[in-house]
């Protein structure tokens, strides 16, 4: 199992409340007794196990079973709801919300055994979780998702930083695109983001017309070792919150 550091992800309390000014972000590792995935299974719609049916390897579809099982388990308890109950819609884009509670936003996303989802109360949200591949063709993989300006500062740095620093804006960016609810269809290169290692995390241009960037903020998150995350939330003035989630 991974070990999710101890920085500022802690135990949630049993009279969990989400406030107006918070926005909560969840860990969890999704390498879990066969057991516990079976009983997630029981908790997906019919159509989400035709989906977890069509992964090729069993690890790949332990892991989308228990992520979609544990989005279901944590919005479950925020709306004091039986997970199977739970029922989502998605916009033209796939973005998911709740059929009967669109006010209580969230996001998620998994990455080799890890998985990350925020949750907030009428905010938009997107998150992004990435491992670090240090045999990453990043300068290559630049040129075509990062503006010339961030290209620049990519070949600026030295080797030893490259990876983290091109998952810092890769998590970043869509973590932003997320958030905005319509995917791909904004191109990644038509925003600016920091992203050198150890710098605050900020959008810091958009050249578009879809959304203005100082209406949503961005915040770097460590889960772990060797892994990068983000979270863009519409607005500013909220406090993050973050909690490890543990079976039992």
């Amino acid at each position: 199992m991974q070990r999710i550091a101890d920085n500022y992800w802690q135990l949630p309390p049993a009279d969990l409340k989400l406030a107006q000014d918070e926005v909560h972000v969840w860990c969890a590792d999704l390498d879990q007794d066969p057991t516990l995935v079976e009983q997630f299974h029981e908790t997906l719609t019919s159509d989400e196990q035709e989906r977890a049916a069509k992964f090729y390897f069993p690890k790949d579809r332990q892991h989308f079973i228990m992520a979609r099982g544990l989005l279901r388990l944590i919005l479950g308890r925020y709306l004091d709801q039986a997970p199977a109950h739970l029922r989502f819609v998605y916009n033209a884009y796939g973005k998911p919300s709740l059929e009967a509670s669109p006010s209580l936003h969230f996001n998620l996303s998994h990455s080799k055994g890890l998985a990350l989802l925020g949750v907030s109360s009428d905010r938009e949200l997107g998150i992004d979780l990435e491992y670090i591949r240090t045999d990453f063709p990043v300068d290559q993989v630049a040129k075509s998702v990062f503006s010339v300006s961030e290209q620049n500062i990519l070949r600026s740095l030295p080797d030893a930083l490259k990876p983290e620093a091109f998952f810092n804006a890769w998590t970043r960016k869509e973590a932003y695109i997320k958030g905005l609810g319509q995917g791909l269809s904004i191109p990644l290169d038509q925003f600016d983001v920091a992203f050198v290692p150890s710098e605050p995390a900020t959008l810091r241009e958009v050249r578009g017309t879809w959304e203005n960037a100082h209406n949503w903020t961005l915040q770097h998150l460590t889960p772990v070792p060797n892994y990068v995350a983000a979270i863009a939330v519409a607005g500013s003035g909220w406090q993050l919150k973050a909690w490890r989630w543990l079976n039992g």
